[in-house]
């Protein structure tokens, strides 16, 4: 008997961004193991949708035959306590959580507030919750009262890739990959690297730019007023093809987040075999395992210098710290993996 199971995703499930990614691996490994999966569009401007985003999303939501499980990405369902009601009564409902909407990063504090108390609303409806780390499951018990005996620890896959080549002697090559947005702080790396501007680097950024035309806007303006032009790229969003080519030619990973609920780049930097830059928030010293990278506190632009002219100027220390990569990278779930498990919690809760 085929199983059958509704995967609700707010957007289009193509955006390149570590969540929707996640969403898409998933959904494809599941359909590999028999599940037929339908998928709902929730529609754009999540966590913050319109009046009639929202009404549509309820409205598509309601159309799931009841009895039939629903798995919702925690970006809309977060923002949708009232399905704690009658719909998580008669459906089996799994809220698939990537980081607690609260915990982004440059929320005013009424923000902040509001969506903690309707995730933590919605979270309470839900039959189970899936999380991508250990971390993000500590946050949830802790502060959003969820039962540790309804989440399950489904981390995003590792693919085994080719080790990067490097820049191949030119300037020391660094690739940023994450959405131009205040949580990722990109913002502290251009600060902490024009603090190293004597020595010979290049950085580029990968990840869309129109999430937070804000954001992006300032990060611009920043970069031409520490005079970096025309040492830093922005990329903007690619292709998975051309993304892999970043990698490749790629000396240092580093990102500077300030909370990661995984850090889907910095798995996919350690496959590479990447020497690695990250902060310690959230999961992220969870993924860059011991050795493998350099941990500095977020928001420390001096650490986070420090930690750059370390890894810039020696060879050594960056190869020493690629082969502990790739070391820690073997111990990666696939993404089969991670897919077994929530099929496992699909069936436990049907």
């Amino acid at each position: 008997m085929v199983k059958r199971v509704t995967f609700a995703v707010p957007g289009d499930l193509d955006t390149p961004t570590g969540g929707y990614v996640y969403d898409r691996r998933i959904i494809a490994e599941l359909r590999r193991l028999g599940f037929a999966i339908d998928v709902i569009n929730l529609g754009e401007g999540f966590p913050r949708p319109s009046r009639e985003t929202k009404a549509a999303a309820f409205a598509a939501l309601e159309r799931v035959p009841p009895g039939l499980p629903v798995i919702i990405d925690g970006l809309a369902y977060g923002v949708m306590p009232e399905l704690a009601g009658d719909f998580c009564k008669t459906r089996p409902v799994i809220a698939l959580v990537h980081h607690p909407l609260a915990l982004e990063a440059g929320l005013a504090r009424d923000e902040a507030a509001q969506l903690w108390k309707s995730e933590r609303t919605a979270l309470a409806g839900a039959r189970h919750i899936i999380v991508t780390s250990a971390a993000t499951a500590r946050v949830l018990i802790a502060d959003y009262d969820a039962p540790r005996d309804r989440i399950t620890v489904a981390p995003p896959g590792s693919d085994r890739v080719a080790r990067a080549r490097g820049s191949s002697g030119g300037p020391i090559a660094l690739l940023s990959v994450g959405a131009l947005v205040p949580r990722k702080g990109h913002d502290v790396l251009v600060s902490a690297l024009a603090k190293v501007a004597d020595l010979d680097w290049r950085l580029t950024i990968v990840g869309p730019c129109d999430r937070d035309p804000a954001t992006t806007a300032r990060l611009e303006a920043q970069i031409d007023a520490l005079g970096l032009a025309g040492r830093i790229t922005l990329a903007g969003a690619v292709t998975p093809d051309r993304l892999a080519e970043f990698y490749t030619a790629t000396d240092v990973f580093v990102l500077a987040s300030r909370f990661e609920g995984y850090g889907m780049a910095f798995a996919e930097a350690a496959s590479c075999g990447l020497p690695m830059i990250g902060t310690a928030a959230g999961a992220i010293p969870d993924t860059i395992r011991p050795g493998a990278g350099l941990l500095v506190p977020p928001d420390d632009t001096e650490a986070l210098a420090t930690a750059l002219r370390r890894l810039i100027s020696d060879p050594k220390l960056r190869e020493r710290l690629a082969e502990a990569a790739l070391a820690a990278a073997d111990r990666l779930p696939t993404w089969e993996n991670s897919a077994q498990r929530v099929a496992e919690t699909i069936e436990a809760i049907t």
